[in-house]
């Protein structure tokens, strides 16, 4: 009876173990991942993020204005009184706290957001005074019809 010792066949010492290739790609499933939600985070945020004194404003069917980067807001509410976003402004330093803020005339636009309720001459008023002090890009600020 005889063995063969030389090593044929099933045997494990001449296997050799072969190492795992490098990964070349990038696993983009963790990426998709944060970016849905950071865009679920920013889709519930924005709505959020309006100008805070609380106007209620006319609706009106016309289109909507480009936006720029940096809108200033004028508002005015029902009383009468005038806010530099969410700022409160006497209507004599209307004009002066705009200059101050750096807003230049010819290039930024203004919105102009006055109550369904506000006097209409009183939003004339500050209208006059923004053209007066030099802002030609005055728009105003509707509601959209539903």
């Amino acid at each position: 009876m005889g063995m063969n010792v030389s090593g044929g066949g099933g045997g494990g010492g001449r296997r050799r173990s072969r190492k795992k290739a490098v990964m070349s790609e990038i696993n983009i499933t963790p990426m998709v991942d944060v970016m849905l939600v950071l865009l679920i985070i920013f889709m519930v945020a924005a709505p959020m993020m309006t100008s805070g004194v609380p106007l209620d404003l006319p609706s009106s069917s016309a289109a909507a204005m480009p936006n720029q980067a940096d809108p200033i807001t004028v508002g005015i509410t029902p009383d009468g009184a005038v806010f530099i976003d969410e700022t409160p402004v006497a209507e004599a330093d209307l004009v002066a706290q705009l200059t101050a803020m750096g807003v230049n005339g010819a290039e930024d636009r203004i919105f102009l957001r006055g109550d369904t309720t506000a006097n209409y001459g009183s939003v004339m008023r500050v209208m006059g005074l923004l053209s007066a002090g030099g802002f030609s890009q005055i728009g105003l600020i509707t509601q959209p019809d539903q």
